[in-house]
């Protein structure tokens, strides 16, 4: 198989490769998946760049980089339905504590991680789907029903944020948002009943203002640690602030007391370890707001396999506008 490779932590333009390698064959419960598309997460690149403390090398000689992704499936291995064969699916932690994950033609996993995609569902859609979907949509419904509660998203023109307006707009939520003022008109569109700059001086204030005066149900947080203050003013009593990012300050000191006195949940959400039957509840409502036309995956950019480095270059820089994901054909 045709794959990119990396034995060491740097700058992707150094140490990423384009290599080919046999194709593992599927063990007992697992399956071949000839890829279509791969996805480029921020994570990716931080693992790929070496940016976790403490780790100074890959946990394995070589490693195929990238979660997500969707394709066909070719092969089965013992214990597999042989039905399965030809089956379009969607990948979830394709390189989570493997090497070999999707920035290749093929993937050989457990079964469980081919999702069958919903028909009308493309690849490049269902490329999306592992870490960013599966995110936005524990964000939004971990906690339970949010119809008739008021949700603010922190970072709505992000990925995740992009996709967590749409899901909670979806279930009948009042969608609050921030975002940049490049961002607001396409957040707006998404769902967002209040759009507003996240840079804004008096947020909290303006938050407020935005739900008639009252504290708001559920925080979906991309940036919890600068946003700490914030999150205690706006938050409900014994509401939930579900945070899955904090690069800007991932040692935040937090204000306790109002978040004490809000008796405030703080819900640190990380996809890769989300237990399956969760997981399982989350593919299920991922898949309907699909089919119900509720739910837009934007792509930015397709790249060739060849140009992985650009497209980690793409997902560093974080001026996009969607998804940005590896051609695997």
């Amino acid at each position: 198989m045709k794959c990119i490779t990396y034995s060491r932590f740097g700058k992707a333009a150094d140490v990423l490769s384009l290599q080919e390698i046999d194709t593992p064959a599927p063990a007992r419960g697992e399956v071949t998946v000839r890829l279509a598309f791969s996805g480029v997460n921020p994570s990716d690149i931080k693992s790929r760049a070496g940016g976790r403390p403490g780790v100074t090398k890959p946990a394995f000689d070589r490693i195929i980089p990238h979660s997500d992704g969707a394709g066909t499936i070719e092969a089965v291995g013992e214990g597999v339905n042989a039905a399965r064969i030809g089956e379009r699916v969607w990948i979830w932690n394709g390189q989570w504590q493997r090497a070999f994950g999707t920035a290749s033609t093929q993937i050989t996993l457990p079964e469980v991680q081919a999702v069958r995609m919903p028909d009308a569902v493309s690849f490049e859609t269902g490329a999306v789907l592992g870490i960013p979907g599966l995110t936005a949509s524990e964000a939004v419904f971990g906690g339970g029903d949010v119809a008739g509660k008021t949700v603010l998203v922190s970072g709505g023109g992000g990925t995740v944020g992009y996709l967590a307006v749409q899901l909670a707009a979806w279930a009948g939520a009042k969608v609050i948002a921030t975002c940049s003022d490049k961002d607001a008109e396409r957040v707006t569109a998404a769902g967002a009943n209040a759009v507003l700059d996240y840079r804004a001086d008096d947020l909290s204030q303006k938050i407020l203002a935005a739900n008639d005066g009252a504290p708001v149900d559920r925080i979906i947080e991309v940036e919890f640690g600068v946003n700490a203050q914030m999150n205690a003013d706006v938050i409900k009593p014994c509401g939930t602030i579900a945070a899955y990012g904090s690069q800007i300050d991932m040692t935040p000191t937090l204000p306790f007391g109002p978040l004490l006195f809000k008796a405030a949940t703080i819900d640190i959400i990380l996809i890769y370890l989300l237990p399956l039957p969760a997981r399982e509840k989350r593919i299920v409502q991922l898949h309907r707001a699909l089919e119900e036309g509720a739910l837009l995956c934007p792509c930015a950019q397709v790249y060739a396999m060849a140009d992985c480095a650009d497209a980690h270059e793409a997902v560093r820089t974080g001026e996009r506008t969607g998804a940005i994901l590896i051609d695997c054909n």
